[in-house]
């Protein structure tokens, strides 16, 4: 008996994919943010604070750009800053060139000042810019890789005054931010100087390298002044007892520094005398200070808010004339801290004085074409042209207290009219829709 093949089993479909292969999200880099939303008022102010101080004291706004030569920035802070050593952002473009990121810019504005010839202008040259720095710093409260600064330079005069107009700037900058903050200032003199006192220092701190941290051993060597700008707490314990550079002035730098006080002292701006600020970049000469805020919640917490100081030799470092400056880098993350911190609440922006409403297709088109009409007469505004549902509009213009709402529908497109809606009285008017700018001036 010949058996039939066993019938074969109908192949079992695959099963089909339920689920779509997860997309994962781009993350932002660590040490960049977004300035949201919410935070754009603080933004707002400081920008608006700094443009207002910067007319008031005479400066002009200049713009450079965010990549600059590396050699720029090797040149004038430093082989041996933290700065070159480990936080710039630097890299090899198709070219060949070795370019960077600007992680300060200062020594930006320096070589525009040479480039542009702005040395053969009326001296000195008032400069000031907004914008964005990178280092690849340590991300911590306040500090970020990507951060921002209102820099302002004063170029071409080496007069004490020019270190204390530059300090009240900064003072009436924050004042106007409205954050509470102190001065503390101190001067370290001419190269001469420094190179005197980098010797008493070191022989200092040569009987004390027990007691100090790894990056201070190498400071001892590389960039001695950096010892007193440590923030490990060995380290700042240890400075306590620390020479000071202010008896290793020159006569000179005593009395220029000793005049810039003087002029302080007549503003009534009061300081707090610093002998442990050396700025960290090399350019610095004589006056250096810093601002720092007290936290409203802990007089103990404080927020570095900025530094500055005179730069002399900058200028001639990078190719130029010998030529004397003063500027100041307010740091507007901090500022924004501060802030925050300080309980500011920034300036309301004007609130919207019309609701555009909408009604329909047509009405829509031309509700479009009459927010335009109101804008371009000067009125605020809102709108929520996306949302259809009438009650949906008219509940938007509640919650942002407009007092008037203009309506547009079919009819009114048809009729050439819009009517007018009183949100505190709920009366209602039509009227022409060529009178209606007219008609609004009179009513807000």
């Amino acid at each position: 008996m010949i058996k039939k093949p066993a019938a074969k089993a109908a192949p079992v479909a695959a099963p089909e994919e339920t689920t779509k292969k997860k997309i994962k999200t781009p993350q932002v880099i660590r040490g960049m943010r977004d300035i949201l939303p919410e935070d754009e008022p603080y933004w707002r102010h400081a920008y608006e604070t700094a443009q207002r101080v910067a007319d008031a004291y005479g400066f002009s706004r200049i713009e450079t750009p965010i990549v600059e030569p590396e050699e720029l920035f090797v040149r004038s802070v430093g082989k041996a800053s933290d700065i070159v050593e480990k936080e710039m952002y630097s890299f090899q473009d198709s070219d060949g060139d070795k370019i960077c990121l600007r992680p300060e810019v200062t020594a930006s504005l320096c070589r525009a000042y040479i480039a542009n010839g702005m040395f053969a202008k009326p001296q000195p040259q008032k400069l000031w810019v907004w914008g964005p720095m990178f280092r690849h710093d340590r991300p911590q409260a306040g500090r970020y890789r990507q951060f921002y600064q209102a820099d302002f330079e004063i170029i071409g005069n080496a007069s004490p005054i020019v270190d204390a107009q530059v300090i009240l700037l900064t003072w009436t900058f924050f004042k106007e931010l409205g954050i509470n903050a102190e001065i503390r200032i101190n001067s370290i003199g001419s190269p001469e100087d420094r190179t005197r006192y980098k010797m008493e220092l070191v022989q200092w701190y040569r009987t004390r390298k027990k007691e100090l941290c790894e990056n201070c051993l190498k400071r001892l060597v590389k960039n001695p002044l950096r010892l007193l700008d440590c923030k490990e707490a060995g380290c700042r314990a240890l400075r306590a007892d620390a020479p000071q550079i202010l008896d290793w002035l020159s006569a000179p730098s005593k009395a220029h520094f000793m005049a810039v006080l003087e002029y302080l002292d007549e503003l009534e701006i009061p300081y707090f005398l610093d002998p442990f600020i050396v700025r960290g970049l090399d350019y610095y000469t004589h006056t250096v200070f810093e601002f720092v805020a007290n936290d409203a919640d802990d007089s103990k917490a404080q927020i570095a808010l900025c530094g500055g100081g005179r730069y002399d030799l900058l200028v001639e470092q990078l190719g130029g004339k010998p030529t004397a400056a003063c500027g100041v880098a307010p740091g507007i993350d901090r500022a924004v801290l501060a802030m925050k911190a300080q309980n500011v609440v920034p300036p309301a922006q004007p609130k919207p004085q019309i609701f555009v409403a909408q009604l329909g297709e047509q009405g829509r088109r031309r509700a479009i074409a009459l927010y335009e009409k109101l804008r371009q007469a000067g009125f605020v505004l809102t709108e929520a042209f996306s949302k259809e549902s009438l009650k949906t509009q008219l509940d938007s213009a509640n919650e942002k207290g407009v007092p008037f709402v203009l309506l547009v529908g079919q009819r009114e497109v048809m009729d050439n009219t819009v009517i007018i809606r009183d949100m505190e009285s709920g009366n209602q008017e039509v009227v022409d829709y060529h009178k209606i700018v007219s008609e609004m001036k009179k009513k807000v």
